[in-house]
């Protein structure tokens, strides 16, 4: 089947596309009263699927068989939630005369959100670098995040990040580390099922993230606090995170080239180290932020698209390295090969 092309210099994500459709209709047509309370309730209901699908899905043999490049992996870990965490405190000094508050809160929200899983394998393969290790260290990250992202939330974020308490607390476990667990305990009965219907269950993912989208945005419309946010903010919010995805593409490529990683890591590392997941991030900002969710995914939102453009420009200039250390590792498919991967990027959260 031939696939829609997309300019290799300007990678278009569909699902981008359908992410801004439904804020237009929240914008337009905001859940309330009855309506809300249904939406609510769906929301939740879809999170906790979403964590359980990511329970059932994610391997424990093959994360167990990952641990023998922990150096890699440990890498990977401090990157997403060190040193991203560190740069978004960074940030702090950009309010209030770039970015509001509550801007700012998504800002600092999504440096905190895992790494991604399907566009870090993709990127990494169309480089012509390790995707085993790709595969174990996003693997890792969303593993890591179930518990990571809220508690950073919890200490960095404060009572801007909605107010957490021991409510909190017990609505993140019920709704995100129970469900996972589940998946995780009947993986042995229900992964078959899940692995034979990846395709549809791909879907509800995305319609689940969908229905998160439409009803953060529709309490943010109803609590009238898009008044916040002027084109010039919304300007203003893409050059600091421009700066920010430059800065962690850097230093994870530097950075790991320092520590004495070979060139085939170092692109695993890249490319796993310097991106944040939409469809993890989505659902954990519904439960930490509340009615204030659809300002805290908004960064999340523009900077998903943003590192899907600029790493798919750098893993095809990757690809065409010419240095005798850019020869694929074993299990590695060649640039022609990685086509596509690189579709698969375009779709991934």
């Amino acid at each position: 089947m031939k696939r829609l092309k997309w300019p290799s210099w300007m990678p278009v994500d569909p699902y981008i596309a359908a992410l801004l459709a439904t804020v237009g209709i929240a914008a337009l047509l905001p859940a309330r009263g009855t309506g809300a309370d249904i939406a609510s309730g769906a929301s939740t209901a879809a999170v906790s699927f979403l964590f359980f699908l990511y329970g059932a899905r994610l391997s424990t043999r093959e994360a167990l068989d990952g641990l023998k490049h922990w150096r890699l992996h440990v890498t990977v870990l401090a990157s997403t939630f060190v040193v991203f965490p560190l740069l978004g405190l960074a940030g702090k000094g950009l309010v209030p005369w770039l970015l509001t508050p509550a801007l700012y809160s998504g800002f600092l929200f999504l440096t905190l959100v895992p790494s991604t899983i399907q566009s870090s394998i993709a990127f990494t393969s169309m480089a012509r670098g390790n995707v085993p290790a790709a595969i174990c260290a996003g693997s890792f990250s969303s593993l890591a995040g179930i518990v990571l992202t809220p508690l950073l939330a919890a200490a960095l974020l404060g009572d801007s990040g909605g107010g957490f308490s021991a409510d909190s607390v017990v609505e993140i476990v019920l709704h995100l580390l129970v469900p996972f667990v589940a998946g995780q305990a009947l993986r042995r009965w229900v992964g078959g099922f899940v692995t034979r219907h990846k395709k549809a269950l791909g879907h509800v993912d995305r319609g689940s993230i969908l229905l998160v989208v439409y009803t953060a945005f529709s309490e943010g419309m109803v609590e009238g606090i898009w008044r916040q946010v002027t084109p010039w903010r919304l300007l203003a919010l893409l050059g600091v995170e421009a700066v920010l995805l430059a800065a962690m593409l850097a230093l994870t490529w530097y950075g790991a080239k320092r520590l004495g990683f070979g060139r085939a890591d170092r692109v695993a590392i890249q490319f796993a180290g310097s991106k944040k997941s939409l469809a993890a991030g989505l659902p954990m900002a519904t439960v930490l932020f509340g009615a204030d969710a659809s300002l805290a995914v908004l960064p999340l939102m523009l900077f998903h698209q943003m590192q899907l453009m600029v790493c798919a420009v750098i893993a095809k200039r990757r690809s065409r390295d010419t240095h005798d250390e850019s020869r694929p590792v074993s299990g590695v498919r060649t640039a022609a090969g990685s086509r596509t991967a690189a579709d698969t990027a375009t779709r991934s959260g």
